[in-house]
């Protein structure tokens, strides 16, 4: 039985030290028959784009000539026609995965050190004789302090030094290539830096007559628009394309055979709830391969890749969304689907104000998984495609779950102590500890565009999400979704008999009509009434005298609780 060894990204270390590998290798002959000259391939973190790149630079470069070693015995090398092509090509690999400044300088700093370090790697150049003087001064001037010209044509110069010197065209490796701009939009130098990056990838991707072939790799497909403008030569392969479906990623038949591998044939039924839900173009049952590697080493079910990294742009997004937002994903915790509109171009500078980009951005992290697309046709007579969607499996809903708890972990000891006063049906501790949480997250839930004081929804919202993930085990909640704006009702339907059945209604002081919190509240409880909303309850069987019901009275960060 094999060793797993977590966290190898590197080809030749697997290979040497014969970890546990699923051969892959059919990817760099799809890839060359393909003939495509520049690839942008996008796929969820932690899918094996870092390993693919390794083994693609290590069959191609020149620096592993005669290494047969390391592909023996693996798809590839039954192709006689590609055996006489391994070590052949001179091959510049870098990767942007490291690059997650807070501000612009220290991002194009960072850029500019890898740059730097692929000049070091081929530092030999400069006594070879085949650099003039300009060329030796250029190449001496690539570091950390150089500036915009140099670094955005450092890797296009060392391209034509490659080639003069092997005499063949270079391929060229990106990966991870759109992590910087993730912490760019996060940060607030989206702009920039997208100056800086289009320029680079022009450079490197399109000007280049030195360049045979070359991939990029990352989680998104960032806009044409954005950074690819001048880019006409870009084969673009997204979640949704049938190429490479089952090249990134393990598919059930390569996970079934790992759990008979390491005698764990009987959990195959927990594994798929766990970890199976990914689709790339038609191949479906598609499971991330950190989880299954840490689950074969570990032999427990946790959320593995969900953990692995940083959510802050996902959880971001959804705590700063708007009402209809943070509505849609309380169905999708609650294991249901939804329906929006898809463009699998990741603008990002829309995210902020455009649901469709946010839901685009989930499903290209791997977040969201498409159960149908359904072709409709606007009364304009345009056509449109709408995506059916739903959480990807039960990992990601208890990263999201988590999340959503993390959200009120400022306030984490009044939170708490509101969800027991609620269920001790103690009203006095329910202002208490409410006021408490509102006085500390309220701004939490801002965009910074549309303050809470403005649009006090988002902290409603929010809060509803977060009395779903506590309660869950003891309540089903529910909303009414025909409230207008500042009213959110929700009901609490009891898991247990002995439970009491809750309902809440939120509402923003009208000033014109109640001068005092104590008359929303009233207004608050006399809509319960008049709605009906116990008659929900009452048809699933829970007793009249077993309902509760409280009105909540907002004005700005103040809250006002009363029940009857």
């Amino acid at each position: 039985m094999r060793t797993i060894g977590i966290g190898n990204q590197n080809f030749e270390v697997i290979r040497k030290e014969n970890y546990f590998y699923i051969d892959k290798t059919r990817f760099i002959q799809m890839w060359w028959e393909s003939g495509d000259h520049v690839t942008l391939i996008t796929r969820p973190r932690r899918f094996g784009k870092t390993l693919n790149m390794t083994m693609t630079e290590e069959f191609f470069s020149v620096q592993y000539a005669g290494r047969e070693d390391l592909f023996q015995g693996l798809a590839i090398w039954e192709n006689e026609k590609f055996r006489l092509l391994q070590g052949t090509y001179p091959v510049i690999s870098f990767s942007f995965a490291n690059i997650k400044e807070t501000n612009y300088p220290m991002t194009r700093r960072k850029i500019c050190q890898v740059l730097s370090n692929l000049y070091s790697q081929y530092g030999f150049l400069l006594n070879e004789g085949i650099l003039d003087e300009k060329e030796t001064e250029f190449f001496r001037s690539v570091s950390v302090e150089m500036d915009d010209v140099a670094a955005t044509m450092a890797v296009h110069q060392l391209c034509l030094y490659l080639s003069r010197y092997y005499g063949k065209r270079v391929i060229v490796l990106l990966d991870e290539y759109d992590t910087p701009m993730q912490e760019a939009y996060i940060n607030g130098f989206w702009d920039e830096l997208v100056s800086f990056t289009r320029s680079l990838f022009n450079a490197v991707f399109k000007t280049n007559s030195c360049l045979e072939r070359a991939i990029m790799t990352g989680v998104t497909r960032v806009s044409k628009e954005s950074v690819f403008s001048d880019l006409n030569n870009l084969e673009v392969v997204a979640t949704s394309s049938e190429k490479y479906a089952d090249c990134f990623g393990f598919t059930e038949e390569e996970v079934f055979a790992a759990l008979d591998e390491f005698h764990m044939s009987d959990r195959r039924a927990e594994v798929k709830a766990w970890y199976d839900g990914f689709t790339f173009g038609s191949q479906t049952d598609i499971y991330n391969p950190w989880s299954i590697l840490n689950f074969l080493s570990k032999k427990k079910l946790e959320a593995y890749w969900a953990n692995s990294s940083s959510n802050s742009l996902a959880g971001r997004l959804v705590r700063e969304g708007s009402k209809d937002l943070k509505i849609s994903f309380e169905s999708l915790l609650k294991g249901e689907a939804i329906t929006a509109e898809i463009d699998e171009q990741i603008i990002y500078d829309q995210l902020s104000n455009d649901e469709q980009a946010v839901w685009s951005l989930l499903l290209a992290s791997g977040y969201l998984k498409v159960k149908n697309i359904k072709t409709c046709t606007s009364e304009y007579g345009e056509w449109r495609q709408e995506y059916q969607m739903e959480l990807t499996n039960f990992e990601v809903r208890i990263m999201f779950r988590n999340m959503v708890k993390k959200w009120f972990s400022s306030s984490y000891s009044g939170y708490n102590d509101f969800i027991k006063a609620l269920l001790q049906a103690n009203v006095k501790a329910m202002n208490t500890y409410m006021n408490q949480v509102a006085l500390v997250t309220f701004s939490y839930f801002d965009t910074g565009k549309n303050p809470s004081g403005e649009e006090p929804e988002r902290f409603y919202h929010g809060f509803v999400l977060g009395l779903m993930v506590e309660l869950a085990d003891r309540y089903i909640l529910t909303s009414n979704r025909e409230s207008g704006f500042g009213r959110y009702d929700v009901l609490l339907e009891p898991r247990k008999a002995e439970d009491d059945g809750i309902i809440l209604e939120f509402k923003v002081q009208n000033t014109e009509d109640e001068k005092e919190l104590s008359d929303t509240v009233k207004e608050a409880l006399r809509q319960i009434e008049e709605k009906k909303y116990e008659a929900v309850l009452t048809e699933k069987g829970v007793p009249k005298e077993k309902i509760r019901k409280y009105g909540f009275a907002f004005s700005g960060k103040k809250v006002l609780i009363g029940g009857r």
